[in-house]
C-alpha cells in the first residue's frame, strides 16, 4: 500500500509521538528543551515540591538573556540579579549547561541555540519563550511553552500537546533587491491578520526562501507567532546544511553522511494537503512598516497611516482607533514623514551578523541624527566578536551609535534598556504591543536597513531616500 503523501509539518510531529490516543492530545518526545532567567524559576521550585529532578539535563541548555543589562557587566536591578542567581543555582544543582552573563558564549537563547548547531532538522525544540518558532528556519519542530510546560519537560522530556492545522505559505515571484525578510513576513502579517494563522503551524516555502540565507529564514519563522501560528517551519536544503557544517554540535563523520541522508528527507511530499494555504507574490513589495499596536498593523513604508472608517469590520475600525491614540498618529499621515526618537538594532528576530552587516552598510560614511539615540545590541557575544573582527562596531560609533553587549535589550521592557515616557521608537525587533518597550513606548517594528536609515533620517525613512 503506498503511504499517503505527507506535509514537513506533519513528518517531525510523526516522528516525536511516545503516545498517542484518539481524543487526547499527542504526547511528543523533546529533544532539545532551552530555559531562561525568565520563565523558569518556578518550574524548578515546582520540581523540588514534587521531589522530582530533570530528567535529561543533557539535552536541556540554559541562557541569562532577559533581564541582562547590554552596558554593563553589572547587574543593578534586584529583581533581575536575583533571577539570573536562582538560574544558576538550579543549573548547578541539576547539572544543566548555562551560558552565564559575561561568558564569551553567551547570547539570546534564540541566536545562540542555531549559532553552534544545536538545532538541527527534524527536532523538537521547546523553550519558556514564544519566539522558539525561530529555530523552524532549520526543519525543526520549535514551539514556545508556559511555565508548567516547562517543568513538566524538566520532569519527563516530552510534552502533551494537540495537533495543529496545517499552513502553506509560499512566496512565489523575484525578491526586491530592497525588501528583506523582516519585511516578506510583515507584509504577510499585514494581508492575514496578527491571528490569521491561529491554530496552524505555518510551512514557508518557495522560490524566494530557497535564495534565502539562514538568518533570513530565522526571521521568518521568529515572526511566526506574531501571525497567531503555534510554530513555523522550513523544509531544510542545501543552504541548511551548509550553515550546520563543523559547528561545534553538528554530527561528524560517517554521522554526518547520516544526518544528512534524513534531513533530506524532511520536505512536504507531493500532492500533500494543507489545511489553509497562502500564496504571496514578492514583485511589487517595498520595505514595510507598523503604524498600531499589533504587527498586523503595517503597512507598506511608502504609504500612509490608515482611516480607521476604511476598516469594513467594526472591531478592526475600534482596534485601529484604540492604535492610532495609542501611537499619537492621525489618520492619512505619510509613514516616511514620522519622527522617531529611537532606534534599536538588535533581538532574536534582527541581531545576527547579516542584520549588523546591512545596518552597517547604510551608516557607513553618514551620522545617527542629534536627535535620534541608537542601539546596536549583538545577539551573542559570538556575533559581537565577528562584528568586531569585520570593524562593524567602529561604523556604528563612528555614525554615533551604541555598541552594546549581548542580550534581549529593548525589545522587550524586562532590563535596563527601555524606551522612556512616550518617545518613539523604530526597532528590528518582533513586537510593538502597548507598554512592550516601555510603559508609553510607542513601537514601530521595521527592518535592519529602515532602522539605519531612520536613524540618520530622524524619521522613518527607506535606504534609498539617503540617496
Amino acid at each position: 500500500m503506498t503511504a499517503r503523501p505527507r506535509t514537513l509539518i506533519d513528518k517531525v510531529w510523526d516522528s516525536k509521538i511516545v503516545h498517542s490516543e484518539p481524543g487526547e492530545p499527542d504526547l511528543l518526545y523533546i529533544d532539545l528543551h532551552l530555559v531562561h532567567e525568565a520563565s523558569s524559576p518556578q518550574a524548578f521550585d515546582g520540581l523540588r515540591n514534587a521531589r522530582r529532578g530533570v530528567r535529561r539535563a543533557d539535552l536541556t541548555l540554559a541562557m541569562e538573556d532577559h533581564n541582562v543589562p547590554t552596558n554593563s557587566l553589572v547587574i543593578a536591578d534586584e529583581m533581575s540579579r536575583n533571577q539570573i542567581e536562582k538560574l544558576r543555582e538550579n543549573c548547578a544543582e541539576a547539572g544543566i549547561r548555562l551560558f552565564r552573563f559575561g561568558d564569551l558564549e553567551q547570547g539570546i537563547v534564540h541566536v545562540v541555540g542555531p549559532q553552534y548547531g544545536f538545532i538541527q532538522p527534524g527536532m523538537s525544540v521547546v523553550c519558556g519563550d514564544s519566539h522558539t518558532s525561530t529555530h523552524g528556519a532549520f526543519g525543526a519542530l520549535a514551539f514556545g511553552i508556559g511555565t508548567s510546560d516547562v517543568e513538566h519537560v524538566l520532569a519527563t522530556q516530552t510534552m502533551p500537546l494537540t495537533r495543529p492545522k496545517t499552513m502553506s505559505v509560499e512566496f512565489i515571484g523575484d525578491l526586491p533587491p530592497d525588501v528583506s525578510a523582516k519585511d516578506l513576513i510583515l507584509a504577510l502579517i499585514a494581508r492575514i491578520g496578527a491571528n490569521g494563522a491561529g491554530g496552524h503551524v505555518i510551512e514557508y516555502r518557495g522560490a524566494p526562501l530557497a535564495r534565502m540565507s539562514m538568518e533570513g529564514r530565522m526571521t521568518m519563522c521568529n515572526m511566526s507567532i506574531e501571525a497567531g501560528a503555534r510554530a513555523g517551519l522550513i523544509a531544510p536544503d542545501q543552504v541548511t546544511f551548509d550553515y550546520l557544517a563543523n559547528l561545534p554540535a553538528t554530527p561528524r563523520g560517517e554521522a554526518w553522511h547520516e544526518a544528512l541522508a534524513y534531513w533530506s528527507t524532511l520536505a512536504t511530499d507531493p500532492g500533500a494537503r494543507f489545511d489553509h494555504a497562502v500564496t504571496v507574490d514578492v514583485t511589487e513589495l517595498s520595505p514595510y512598516v507598523t503604524w498600531g499596536t499589533n504587527p498586523g498593523q503595517a503597512v507598506p513604508l511608502s504609504g500612509k497611516v490608515p482611516v480607521p472608517a476604511a476598516f469594513a469590520e467594526p472591531e478592526q475600525r475600534a482596534a485601529a482607533e484604540r492604535a492610532l491614540a495609542y501611537m499619537g498618529l492621525a489618520p492619512g499621515t505619510p509613514m516616511d514623514t514620522i519622527e522617531v526618537d529611537t532606534v534599536f538594532v538588535g533581538s532574536c528576530t534582527n541581531g545576527r551578523i547579516e542584520d549588523l552587516r546591512v545596518t552597517a552598510d547604510v551608516l557607513r560614511g553618514r551620522k545617527v541624527a542629534d536627535s535620534v539615540e541608537m542601539l546596536v545590541v549583538p545577539g551573542s557575544m559570538a556575533v559581537r566578536r565577528q562584528a568586531e573582527e569585520e570593524g562593524l562596531d567602529q561604523v556604528f560609533t563612528a555614525a554615533g551609535a551604541q555598541w552594546r553587549l549581548s542580550g534581549c535589550s529593548m525589545c522587550l521592557g524586562m532590563n535596563p534598556d527601555r524606551v522612556v515616557g512616550a518617545r518613539r521608537c523604530a526597532s528590528t525587533s518582533n513586537r510593538n504591543y502597548e507598554g512592550r518597550q516601555g510603559a508609553q513606548a510607542r513601537t514601530h517594528l521595521v527592518s535592519p536597513a529602515v532602522a539605519a536609515a531612520t536613524a540618520v533620517a530622524g524619521r522613518l525613512a527607506a535606504p534609498s531616500s539617503l540617496l
